[in-house]
């Protein structure tokens, strides 16, 4: 048994891990998932540099950040960051029909040169707002694309046992790339001067997307899509080369016999349906309906915790909780960085495939809750003082700060994505990720929008913005506590009989209990696909 098969059967707690072969849990399954979250750091490196670029001195001036008028500041702000949220939005909506027809592979590959291009834009506005806003939607297209794409690929290549784990990377490279960019932010804060100072910052956005080009063209195609385009063969040399099992070991036969069997009860439903036909299917069936509705309101609860108003606009958020100085709170921002990062290899290593994706969105959303309570609560009663020093109360909102990202990474952060990526039936796997990505985007691009304006308007210092965020943490427990069922240890192709089947008869949904004693789950059927 290999070192990492060791490693995780005595951290990672669920049924197939103690009954699945070893031997899958070799290097290239690790080396896919890392390759296509270089997308996802995209993501995160983007969000976070803008976000302490526009309090750079030589961008305030160049860019006309400089006025009087604090909302009219405040909306322009919005407008430079926002951009390149609406960009995503349209990418994850084309994401779907884009990789059903090309591939996963291939169209991670062309989302990165599109990152490329509004990066080298962005870099080179020089003053020019018009160039900045093309060159954040260009660069969002790409990466809202990527969004969708990324847990789709992962998901479709990693082992059940693991599934939670290699998925929930897609969220550690989200906080990878944004805690890089705080610090890159801070340095050019303290050693540069001149328009070199943002510019340098913003070239860097390049580097995820040169790495998820040249890490995705040294991997293969998901199997799964293989076997959707009728390349039986191919599909069943990748499944068996990223296993590392010999394509007549008999765990390898019955993954791949389990491909096979949902591939054919969907088609003999529906046949091979178009994009609108896809849609139909999806909202005017039970089953499918209910997962899409699922992965798309975790989406929203997940942007209204307010954690990408704290990532976009964290240096301006630590400068109202009382922290002086553009370099003093890009500094607080790269240790927040730091706490997201830890806080998501804990989730992933300890909780994801353990204690299970909804114990831990349960618990977040009460303690996530309370810590945007305290802050809020904080800034209305003994609101900071310019130029006096920050009290010990206040030293608690910072740390509160800190203890609402690790909550986050502890559950909602990773286990949203981990949901809308594995609880969907194949054909409808892209599409529904689609949906959740476009979701999360467009409610992404709200708060963003939003968030510079309400830390003016809404109460003293904005200390209502917090109360809303943290009122929305707790009423997500209850969504959670009555709606979302477990998912660990399930394989993709048994979830109709967690949710309820796809056709017009569905049968009796299982519980995640009844899915691990229920050892009839494995068809005995065995349909012979390739002579």
């Amino acid at each position: 048994m290999g070192l990492s098969a060791r490693l995780l059967q005595k951290i990672v707690r669920n049924e197939a891990m103690a009954s699945d072969p070893p031997e899958i849990y070799g290097w290239r399954v690790y080396l896919l998932a890392c390759s296509a979250c270089f997308g996802a750091m995209s993501f995160g490196w983007d969000s976070a540099v803008i976000g302490g670029v526009i309090v750079l001195p030589p961008f305030v001036q160049d860019f006309g950040l400089g006025g009087t008028d604090s909302v009219a500041v405040a909306n322009l702000q919005a407008n430079i960051v926002s951009t390149l949220q609406a960009g995503c939005f349209l990418g994850a909506l084309l994401a779907s029909p884009m990789t059903d027809r090309f591939g996963r592979k291939w169209c991670l590959i062309g989302v990165s040169m599109i990152i490329l291009v509004g990066v080298i834009m962005q870099a080179a506005a020089n003053g020019s707002l018009g160039a900045m806003y093309a060159g954040r939607f260009i660069a969002g297209f790409g990466v809202g694309a990527a969004s969708c794409i990324n847990p789709i690929y992962v998901s479709e290549n990693a082992p059940r046992a693991i599934r939670g784990l290699l998925t929930g990377l897609y969220q550690l490279f989200i906080v990878t790339g944004g805690m890089i960019a705080f610090w890159i932010n801070y340095s050019v804060s303290i050693h540069f001067s001149g328009k070199i100072m943002y510019v340098f910052p913003l070239a860097v956005q390049a580097l995820p997307a040169l790495l998820l080009c040249g890490c995705m063209l040294l991997n293969e195609e998901s199997p799964r899509w293989l076997a959707r385009q009728d390349r039986w063969e191919e599909a069943k040399r990748v499944l068996s080369r990223t296993r590392n099992l010999d394509q007549d070991h008999p765990y390898m036969q019955e993954e791949f016999q389990e491909i096979v069997d949902q591939l054919e009860h969907e088609r003999r439903i529906t046949g091979d349906a178009s994009y609108w036909t896809l849609t139909r299917e999806m909202w005017t069936i039970e089953g499918n309906r209910k997962r899409a509705i699922i992965s798309i309101t975790l989406m929203i609860c997940q942007q209204m915790t307010g954690t990408n108003a704290i990532n976009t606009y964290a240096p301006l958020i630590f400068f109202n909780l009382g922290l002086t100085g553009p370099s003093t709170s890009l500094f607080s921002t790269g240790i927040y960085g730091i706490v997201k990062v830890t806080s998501c290899i804990i989730f992933l290593l300890f909780m994801a495939d353990s204690l299970g994706r909804r114990r831990s969105l349960l618990w977040t959303s009460i303690a996530q809750g309370l810590a945007m309570f305290y802050i809020g609560l904080y800034i209305r009663i003994s609101p900071p003082i310019k130029g006096q020093p920050v009290p010990p109360a206040g030293y608690f909102a910072l740390v509160s700060i800190f203890l609402f990202a690790a909550f986050f990474q502890f559950g909602w952060g990773p286990a949203c994505w981990i949901y809308a990526s594995e609880i969907p039936t194949a054909r409808l796997r892209s599409l529904n990720v689609s949906y959740a990505a476009a979701t999360q985007w467009l409610f992404n691009f709200v708060v963003a929008r939003a968030v510079p304006t309400m830390l003016v308007t809404v109460g003293s210092n904005g200390y209502g913005a917090y109360l809303i965020f943290g009122s929305f943490c707790f009423a997500m427990f209850f969504f959670v506590w009555f709606f979302i069922p477990e998912t660990k240890g399930v394989s993709l192709e048994h979830m109709d009989q967690l949710f309820g089947v796809t056709d017009a008869a569905p049968a009796k949904s299982l519980t995640t209990e009844d899915y691990v004693k229920d050892e009839s789950h494995v068809t005995e059927k065995r349909v012979d696909v390739v002579a």
